[in-house]
């Protein structure tokens, strides 16, 4: 896409989403009939993922889900969108945390946390986090190949006072904030699917062998770092509620990969308590045990 194209196509987002909410969910609807009925987005990947996790459900229990997933899907493009114009009392009244005293321990206990996330409900509006916390409030994400969408996409997770950290940059961003002694709850997404090089530990997740970042847990033991679960849970249409969970306030004693098995059992709960809110157009299972490279 050319600069200008771009620039358009921003324009007109920039217009729309000036809309009130309930007007953008009924294109969101729109946009679901769209993306289902018509372009049929990544339906092969969606319908794969969902029979290989539940082989016990018949095929009308699939396609139950996988329709909800899309509805809810779409529901997050818009709700991402809105961050372009969203006042920070908005996100604060659409999102709400349940026990933050638990946060709130950590930080007056003068240690800078991990919190561990997934593709979950809507996993992009957890940024507001950053305005009901004493922490400074620091993302990983994976950088577009598009510098214009990057820069946009930058903007709108950061409006809110959460700073957003390269991937590569983790060790070095945590190493940055010790030395200036700024109390940091980095928030990490853990259901990624590593490149082949990283192929390290394998488990058990949704029915599959899935291979798992061991790096959450790498950096929590060499930091001496408590690592939290925020369980998101949709209350209705543009209304979460986020209940963080403690996973170890104590890293450095635990066994090896006890922490990442806990915090994939958590998410695992999450989604079997309602599946259709977890990203199922995410090509998660790319690798099998046996393309461990020895």
């Amino acid at each position: 896409m050319s600069t200008i194209l771009f620039y358009i196509a921003y324009g007109l987002l920039w217009l729309i989403t000036l809309l009130p909410m309930p007007v953008l969910y009924i294109k969101s609807d729109f946009l679901y009939f769209i993306i289902f009925h018509i372009i049929g987005y990544r339906k092969k990947v969606v319908y794969g993922n969902l029979i290989n996790a539940f082989p016990d459900k018949d095929k009308y229990e699939i396609d139950k889900i996988a329709r909800k997933f899309y509805k809810h899907f779409c529901d997050i493009i818009v709700e991402t969108l809105k961050e372009l114009h969203m006042s920070e009392a908005e996100m604060m009244k659409r999102v709400k945390y349940i026990n933050s005293e638990l946060t709130n321990k950590y930080f007056n206990q003068n240690r800078s946390i991990i919190a561990v996330v997934g593709h979950y409900c809507n996993w992009e509006w957890l940024t507001g986090f950053s305005l009901q916390t004493p922490y400074h409030g620091a993302s990983l994400y994976k950088p577009l190949n598009n510098k214009l969408f990057n820069k946009v996409f930058g903007n709108m997770r950061s409006r809110f006072g959460t700073e957003m950290i390269p991937m590569k940059q983790a060790l070095r961003s945590i190493i940055r904030k010790k030395r200036e002694n700024k109390l940091t709850i980095n928030c990490y997404i853990s259901d990624q699917s590593p490149v082949r090089e990283e192929l390290d530990y394998f488990t058990s997740f949704l029915n599959q062998d899935t291979a798992v970042f061991l790096g959450i847990e790498k950096l929590a033991i060499k930091f001496n770092l408590p690592v939290v679960y925020f369980k998101m849970k949709k209350i209705k249409r543009g209304y979460y509620e986020v209940e963080i969970i403690d996973i170890t306030g104590k890293p450095t004693e635990t066994a090896p990969n006890e922490i990442t098995d806990k915090h994939v059992r958590l998410l695992e709960e999450t989604i079997l308590e309602e599946p259709a809110y977890w990203l199922w157009s995410h090509r998660r299972w790319k690798f099998k045990p046996s393309d461990k490279i020895v």
